[in-house]
C-alpha cells in the first residue's frame, strides 16, 4: 500500500507554498505522486501544507489557514515528503494538541549543532514547534548528562503542564506514535500515612519505662526526666536481651509518653523508689559521674634574674677641673677597689629619705617652726657651701677654650657612651672617631690607650 494513501485507499492531498523554487516544487510533485499522494492547487481541508520554515509566506499561510476547527490540516516543512520516503511510512503528527503545534524549546545544553538541527526537523515533521522560548514552551529538551538538566527539573517540576525531557525523548515518542511523558514517582515526604496506626503503649511498656526512670533518676527534684539523653540511653540498650522491649518505640516516643503522662507515671516511679530506696548519687544513676582526682600542683620555682654585668665601675669623685668647684662624674676604668684618700672637697652624696639622719637637736617628734624674729630652725638653714654656690653661680665657659671645656654628662646616657665622650674630650678627638675605633676593637682600655698615645705623638710633633 502506498505511503500517501489513507485507510480507504484515497490519495492524501498536499499543497506546496508558491514561492518555493520551481525545481523543488517539481521534485516534490514527482515524489508525492510516486508515493500515492496528490498535489492540489488550493489549500485542502484535510491534508498537508508544505512550507519553507522561517519565511514570510510560511507565517502568512499559518495565520490564514491554521485553525482549531481544522485539526486534519497540518503544516509541515517541505522536507517532510523526503523524511516519509526514508522512513518508509507516513510520519504521524503526534506533537499537535487541539489542532495547534506543541511548543518546545531546545536548551543550549544540547551543544552539537547537527544534533540540534536534526532534533528540530524531527519535531517539525511530527507537527511540533521547536522555536519557542523557555517561558512559553510546554516541553524543554535538554541533555541529561549535564548538571543543568537536574537544575531544570527542580525549577519546573512544580509548574503544572510544564515538562523537562531528554533530547532522546522525541525519538521515542515518534517510534511509539504518541506523546508519553516521563512518569512521576511519588516520594514519601515523611510522617505517618492517614489510617496507619502506631504501635500502642501497653501496661508493660509503662512499667518498664517507670523502672528505667526510677533506676536512673529516682528523685524528680534532681531534674532530667524530660531530657533527651535519658531516653536516648534507653534505646542504646536495645542490644541487651533484657531490654528487648525498647525496640517497640523510638526514644522520642518514650519521652513523649512520660511527658504527657508525667503525673500518673511519677506516682508509679515513687512506689518503685519506696521499695528499692536508692540513695542519691548511687552508681548508675543519671547525672552522677565520677569526680576527678585532685592533682597536686607543684609550686613553680622562680628563676632568679641574671645579675647585670657591669662593664665598668662608676664612682662619683667630686673635684673641679682646672680648680673649678663644679661637681662632675668621672669614669674609673680600673675594676679594683680605689682608695680615694683624704680629700678637702665635699663629697656629693644624696641619701634617700629613709637614710637621712636628723641633725643634732632635731630629735623632737614635731618639726620646729620659726617664730617671730627668732633664728630659723636647723632643718631650715642652708649649708655654707650651698649659699656660696647660690651667690656665685658658675660662669659659662667659652667654647673655643679647649682647656676650659667641661662636659656635664646626662645621667640618662649609657655608661659606654659617657666613657667614649670622656675619652674624646680628654684627648681632644671627635666623638665619631672614638666610637668608630671602639666599634672595631670592642675594648674600652685599648681605645683609651690608643687615643692617649696618638695625642702624645701629636704633641711631640708640635714641640719639634
Amino acid at each position: 500500500m502506498p505511503i500517501f494513501q489513507d485507510a480507504n485507499g484515497l490519495a492524501i492531498k498536499f499543497f506546496i507554498q508558491k514561492d518555493i523554487a520551481q525545481e523543488i516544487q517539481a521534485e516534490l510533485c514527482e515524489v508525492v505522486a510516486s508515493l500515492g499522494g496528490r498535489v492540489e492547487a488550493k489549500v485542502p481541508r484535510q491534508g498537508y501544507v508544505l512550507v519553507q520554515p522561517g519565511t514570510a509566506e510560511e507565517e502568512r499561510l499559518r495565520l490564514c489557514w491554521m485553525a482549531q476547527d481544522r485539526p486534519q490540516r497540518h503544516f509541515v516543512p517541505y522536507t517532510y515528503v523526503e523524511a516519509c520516503k526514508i522512513a518508509g511510512m507516513q510520519l504521524k503528527q503526534i506533537f499537535v494538541e487541539n489542532g495547534l503545534p506543541v511548543k518546545m524549546h531546545i536548551h543550549p545544553s544540547i551543544a552539537n549543532i547537527n544534533a540540534r538541527t536534526t532534533l528540530s526537523q524531527r519535531i517539525m515533521h511530527s507537527g511540533g514547534d521547536p522555536t519557542s522560548s523557555p517561558q512559553s514552551a510546554k516541553i524543554i529538551l535538554a541533555d541529561p548528562n549535564t548538571e543543568v538538566f537536574q537544575h531544570l527539573v527542580k525549577t519546573y517540576q512544580g509548574i503544572p503542564d510544564k515538562h523537562v525531557e531528554s533530547y532522546l525523548w522525541v525519538k521515542k515518542c515518534v517510534e511509539k506514535g504518541s506523546i508519553v511523558y516521563t512518569p512521576l514517582i511519588y516520594k514519601n515526604p515523611g510522617g505517618r500515612r492517614p489510617g496507619e496506626e502506631r504501635t500502642p503503649f501497653s501496661e508493660d511498656d509503662e512499667q518498664h519505662l517507670c523502672e528505667w526512670i526510677a533506676a536512673k533518676i529516682p528523685y524528680k527534684q534532681t531534674g532530667g526526666r524530660t531530657g533527651n539523653r535519658l531516653y536516648q540511653q534507653l534505646c542504646e540498650m536495645i542490644a541487651d536481651p533484657e531490654y528487648a522491649w525498647v525496640s517497640r518505640h523510638t526514644w522520642q516516643s518514650w519521652r513523649e509518653r512520660y511527658k504527657k503522662n508525667a503525673v500518673r507515671l511519677d506516682t508509679m516511679i515513687a512506689q518503685i523508689v519506696d521499695q528499692k530506696k536508692p540513695a542519691p548519687g548511687e552508681q548508675g544513676q543519671y547525672g552522677y559521674v565520677r569526680q576527678d582526682e585532685e592533682k597536686h600542683k607543684r609550686p613553680r620555682k622562680k628563676r632568679a634574674k641574671p645579675a647585670e654585668q657591669n662593664l665598668h665601675k662608676q664612682e662619683m669623685i667630686v673635684g673641679g677641673i682646672n680648680g673649678n668647684g663644679t661637681e662632675v662624674p668621672v669614669i674609673v676604668f680600673d675594676a679594683s677597689p680605689v682608695d680615694p684618700g683624704p680629700s678637702t672637697s665635699r663629697t656629693f652624696v644624696r641619701n634617700s629619705p629613709a637614710e637621712e639622719e636628723l641633725e643634732d637637736g632635731d630629735d623632737s617628734e614635731e618639726w620646729p617652726v620659726r617664730i617671730g624674729n627668732e633664728p630659723p630652725p636647723n632643718w631650715g638653714k642652708r649649708v655654707a657651701s650651698e649659699e656660696s654656690e647660690a651667690q656665685n653661680p658658675p660662669k659659662r665657659m667659652k667654647s673655643n677654650d679647649a682647656e676650659s671645656i667641661q662636659i656635664i654628662l646626662d645621667p640618662g646616657v649609657h655608661l659606654i657612651d659617657r666613657t667614649l665622650q670622656e675619652i674624646a674630650t680628654e684627648y681632644r678627638f671627635t666623638l665619631e672617631e672614638v666610637k668608630e675605633f671602639y666599634d672595631q676593637c670592642g675594648e674600652m682600655e685599648r681605645t683609651k690607650t690608643r687615643f692617649q698615645k696618638m695625642r702624645q705623638i701629636l704633641l711631640s710633633i708640635g714641640e719639634s
